[in-house]
């Protein structure tokens, strides 16, 4: 399978023009199973969502997962996770984390046609590093209450350096994969996009997505994993 992340800032692209449709062409570039997104909504107001639905699931065949608490919301705190036929949802949860401004993940559990289950949270993480550090902490104390099935943390980490103060506190659990600088699109420097994984999820692939429209929808790159799930013996 193949899952992307992917900061949209809210649809609006390098041009200051919102274009939702430029962020539905890019997806189509990568044809990923599972994107967990960030901004995608709308900040003020109603927290409107900025993708067009009939396009995500006419034509992309994505549906949303429900973690919104807002009736035009896609998302959570801007937080969203969509996915394709071939996996179901079987729960979602809204993950509070401390902060000092609106901040919060979204978890949500999936199983594949084969009855394969796994674990998906959206993650978007505070600037500051003391928050960051906190907000891991207050992740990994909700994933040890979690079953332990394969588990993949995805997201803006906000972290400039490989390590950064969040990734340190995950990385004796998790495994930190850094797939390259995501920020700024216009010269990609920072890896502030990256994901986790547990040890029952093989990495078979991973990078960062650049091609002519992703180079002008957002302000961040897409980021992408390729993966196996490992069944439990596999671990052993």
């Amino acid at each position: 399978m193949r899952i992307v992340s992917y900061n949209i800032r809210k649809s609006v692209g390098l041009d200051w023009k919102r274009k939702p449709e430029r962020i539905l062409a890019v997806l189509e570039e990568m044809q990923p199973d599972i994107v967990v997104g960030q901004e995608v909504d709308k900040r003020l107001g109603s927290r409107q969502g900025t993708l067009p639905l009939g396009m995500l699931t006419s034509d992309l065949k994505y549906r949303f997962a429900d973690v919104a608490t807002r009736v035009k919301s896609h998302g959570w705190h801007g937080n969203a996770i969509l996915f394709r036929p071939g996996v179901v949802v079987t729960e979602v949860e809204r993950i509070e984390l401390p902060s000092l401004e609106p901040r919060g993940a979204v978890s949500v559990f999936f199983e594949t046609a084969s009855g394969q289950k796994f674990h998906v949270v959206g993650v978007h993480l505070a600037l500051h590093r003391i928050m960051r550090a906190k907000q891991a902490l207050a992740i990994l104390k909700y994933l040890k209450r979690c079953p332990r099935i394969p588990t993949i943390i995805a997201g803006d980490f906000n972290e400039w350096r490989k390590l950064g103060a969040a990734s340190r506190i995950f990385a004796p659990t998790l495994d930190v994969i850094t797939p390259g600088p995501s920020f700024h699109t216009s010269l990609p420097t920072a890896p502030l996009d990256r994901f986790l994984v547990t040890s029952d999820v093989q990495v078979t692939n991973t990078g960062v997505h650049r091609s002519e429209l992703s180079n002008r929808a957002s302000d961040h790159l897409p980021i992408y994993m390729d993966f196996d799930l490992l069944k439990a013996e596999q671990t052993t």
